[in-house]
């Protein structure tokens, strides 16, 4: 077994990875930064809307926004690091250093939208494809920076702790740490260990372990799932946001559909035309998430209808195809005109508020273990995340993480410990079997543990995740590991705890909604 060392290892190359990467090696520091695929696979690279960019004199506006958003349960310090460390991490990393290519008025300054559940128009963009701009540009610079080894098709498997890992027995008396991960080259099929000082989990969501989703393939929760097996402790899982407007049409592939087009004007509307979320909320269509997603699955189970429409009659053709290009070519390319027809929508698991919790300098309850971005939960969305709070949230907790390990890293003296030796059978898996347990796995979460729940669906979910995880383990112990094996492993374990923690709360809040039975 081969066994690298460094300073940092991250895992997951999305804009928090990367950015951590960057504020690392700037510092003299080693940096291995693993990824499942290539450097744009991620989900960072699929956000359309846009990223906070708020320079007003009031920045508590903000603050009460995402507070409003979050059913009033967010994190203060979370809000208020995000608030006050925002604007300069924006300037100092995405403006002055990189010169992302964002939006600008005639006039030469930033373009600023508007989405859903916030109260001015503070968002700055690239189109209708910002995080693909954003990650485009960091990926560039990350390949460009010494001290940075970027390892495509890289599959983490699972962590190394000094309790179950170290080949010196006296190392399990220590304290709970983590010194690194066992990773599988998906191109040879042989697995390394790479040993770290610090291990940074960047690993993004777990929208893959349902049905309908945003996510790339493959993002099934593999850092939340690789930090329990090590006794990381985790909250607010129960909290999964469900983005109300993804493109649905038979046959075809769903894609995202930016909250930033009812921030311009577009409005929600059933096969009838009627404007069904102007009795739902006061600011109608540009109401938070959690609340469009469950109006439209109501709206939808009451009609029997299949989908509900974005109305566009208020925007101008000229103006839709000039900043929403994206959409508007991969509408046109299912058939859909959206300067002339209206788009056919549905909702899909989105974004996890809950993960791995982390202070606001990204440590975990696991020595040297960190966790920053969509795989962390400082809190800061509480029970409903904010629009364009993600890309921000990932370049914030990025830099105060990097700077805490730095300065970490320089005043002590770390031992690296030497790892075990990594067994496994020579017995491949059969794809049939590990796609079909997969698909059980999506569709259990989308029936029962999806947009809305109940105790008796939840307990049912339980019941039938438990019986597949020990067919799932039982098949990984035979069988040497493949990507398509981890992702399976790490999902059933992600599904059954998100269902853990909604049946522990019986409180409806934000994005977890939870009915009572007759």
């Amino acid at each position: 077994m081969k066994t690298i060392q460094t300073d940092c290892l991250v895992i997951g190359a999305g804009l928090a990875g990367s950015a951590y990467a960057l504020h690392a090696a700037a510092a003299g520091l080693k940096v291995e930064l693993l990824s499942l695929g290539e450097p744009l696979e991620a989900n960072s690279d699929r956000a359309q809307g846009g990223i906070i960019y708020d320079t007003s004199p009031d920045p508590q506006q903000l603050a009460r926004d995402i507070l409003e958003a979050s059913a009033g349960v967010a994190n203060p310090a979370a809000v208020d690091q995000l608030v006050r460390e925002g604007p300069a991490v924006v300037k100092e990393l995405l403006l002055d250093t990189l010169h992302v290519d964002f939006d600008r008025e005639p006039s030469g300054g930033l373009d600023l939208t508007r989405e859903g559940g916030h109260s001015s128009r503070r968002i700055i963009h690239h189109k209708d494809t910002t995080g693909h701009a954003i990650l485009e540009t960091v990926a560039r610079r990350v390949d460009a920076t010494p001290g940075i080894t970027r390892r495509r098709s890289c599959a983490a498997i699972d962590l190394l702790t000094l309790s179950h890992n170290a080949e010196d027995p006296r190392d399990r008396y220590e304290p709970l740490t983590c010194f690194g991960c066992y990773a599988l080259d998906t191109a040879s099929g042989e697995v390394a260990a790479f040993v770290a000082k610090k291990t940074i989990l960047a690993t993004g969501g777990l929208g893959g372990i349902f049905l309908h989703t945003t996510n790339q393939p493959g993002s099934v929760g593999h850092g939340v799932a690789m930090a329990y097996r090590v006794g990381a402790r985790l909250i607010d899982l129960e909290y999964v946001q469900f983005h109300p407007t993804v493109f649905f049409k038979k046959g075809a592939q769903p894609f995202l559909i930016t909250e930033a087009l009812r921030g311009e004007g577009a409005v929600l509307v059933d096969a009838a035309g009627r404007r069904f979320m102007d009795g739902a909320h006061p600011r109608g269509s540009l109401a938070p998430r959690d609340v469009v997603a469950r109006a439209i699955r109501q709206h939808l189970a009451h009609t029997g209808d299949f989908c509900v429409y974005l109305d566009l009659s208020a925007l101008k053709p000229e103006f839709i195809r000039e900043r929403f290009p994206g959409i508007y070519e991969r509408c046109l390319a299912e058939g859909v005109d959206i300067t002339r027809e209206r788009i056919p929508v549905v909702p899909a698991a989105h974004f996890s508020c809950g993960g791995v919790h982390a202070d606001l300098r990204g440590r975990t309850n696991v020595r040297h273990l960190n966790a920053i971005g969509e795989t962390a939960c400082t809190g800061l969305h509480g029970a409903n995340r904010l629009a364009s709070t993600s890309l921000l949230e990932c370049v914030v907790s990025a830099r105060a993480t990097a700077q805490a390990d730095i300065a970490e890293l320089r005043a002590n003296h770390f031992r690296l410990p030497v790892p075990r030796e990594w067994r496994s059978p020579d017995k491949s898996p059969d794809p049939l079997l590990v796609r079909q347990d997969l698909e059980q796995i999506q569709q259990t979460m989308w029936n029962y543990a999806g947009i809305i729940r109940s105790p008796r669906r939840l307990a049912r979910a339980r019941r039938i995740l438990l019986e597949l995880r020990e067919d799932i383990q039982a098949f990984y112990r035979d069988c040497r590991p493949t990507r398509d094996l981890i992702e399976l492993r790490n999902a059933v374990q992600t599904a059954l705890l998100v269902v853990y923690a909604a049946a522990l709360n019986p409180v409806s809040k934000g994005c977890h909604y939870v009915v009572e039975e007759s």
